[in-house]
């Protein structure tokens, strides 16, 4: 029998399209967030990390009815470091003969960034003419949870999070570091597509802290995966003291947020977040459980996070009011609250 007009509980959820995305930490371990134009398609007028959805270049990815299609692989990777490229200019490619990272000139890079872009050549054949041994540098993506949309939305995404730490100052390749937006400071992306239209307005390193501080303020908008990783990020890279940290504490609070990420059960590095709606809280907001994997990894021993939840308004597709809190303390006042 068909299914009514109106009866949602029988439509089939969209298939997850595969993507990537990169929380990319600087040398001052600041965090890069792109914010989207108002007529994107997808989180328009947000503030996100680098990333996007998977393409042919990027290499084979399982089927959409096999499990694997939702674990880390080099298609995903491929993608994270090739988004990154084309939505903010930031190359992470390496000299497979020397171990050198590849420094491009801004011209060149702008050049390349639309040739792609416009699928003029691809990302890895842009890299061999510039050196016949450069490749994308996807050995340090460090997994960071995936993201799984809900089955009630039209646009599905299955989405791999990736940490990437550029290179500390005392590490780094100047000509390399000079390309980078220092603390605060704008680059202008234009991105090209078919039309000429533009996807991201700008692209900013800021402390995880000050970046949720802007959207928990309602100066940006910000969708719950991001706002969870930062939050998390924030733990560890933003700890006291803020100001002009010596490299040896740069480096500190980069190996606790690494150790932090292969932690917990799963470790952050496996989890898999498809977000459900576990109550509405007395203010009017959404209380997300982040445990759910989502229906496509159903039958398998994947899992998402246990212990937190994100509360958030969501009102004319946007988020507002963000936080995340502990699920025991919101059982806690559930409890307190019915006595």
């Amino acid at each position: 029998m068909p299914a009514k007009t109106g009866d949602r509980s029988k439509v089939k959820p969209a298939i997850p399209r595969p993507s990537s995305s990169v929380v990319l930490i600087s040398p001052k371990n600041e965090v890069l967030l792109l914010h989207r134009v108002k007529t994107s398609t997808s989180f328009a007028s947000a503030h996100v990390f680098p990333g996007g959805n998977l393409s042919a270049q990027d290499g084979e990815c399982p089927a959409a009815e096999d499990p694997k299609r939702h674990e880390d692989a080099p298609c995903y990777r491929n993608a994270a470091v090739r988004e990154l490229f084309e939505e903010s200019g930031i190359l992470l490619a390496r000299d497979q003969s020397t171990g050198a990272m590849l420094a491009v000139s801004e011209e060149d890079r702008e050049k390349g960034r639309r040739e792609i872009h416009q699928n003029k050549t691809t990302f890895a054949a842009w890299l061999k003419k510039h050196k016949a041994a450069a490749v994308p540098d996807i050995d340090p993506l460090i997994p960071f949870s995936r993201w799984i949309t809900p089955t009630n939305v039209p646009k599905r995404y299955s989405t791999q999070m990736y940490l990437y730490f550029l290179p500390l100052p005392a590490e780094s390749n100047t000509s390399l570091i000079d390309e980078i937006p220092g603390p605060g400071e704008r680059e202008e992306i234009q991105v090209p597509t078919g039309d000429g239209g533009v996807e991201v307005t700008e692209a900013m390193f800021l402390p995880a802290a000050e970046w949720l501080r802007r959207a928990q303020s309602g100066e940006i908008i910000m969708f719950p995966p991001q706002f969870l990783l930062l939050h998390l990020v924030s733990q560890f890279l933003d700890k006291e003291p803020r100001a002009t940290p010596s490299l040896n504490e740069l480096t500190q609070r980069r190996a606790q947020l690494v150790e932090f990420a292969h932690s917990g059960s799963p470790p952050w590095t496996e989890k898999c977040i498809s977000p459900k709606m576990l109550k509405m809280s007395s203010d009017g907001r959404t209380v997300l459980a982040l445990d759910h994997p989502g229906p496509e990894l159903k039958g398998t021993n994947r899992a998402g996070e246990p212990d937190r939840v994100v509360y958030v308004q969501f009102k004319k597709g946007t988020a507002r009011k963000l936080e995340v809190r502990w699920k025991k303390d919101v059982f806690a006042e559930q409890q307190m609250s019915n006595l």
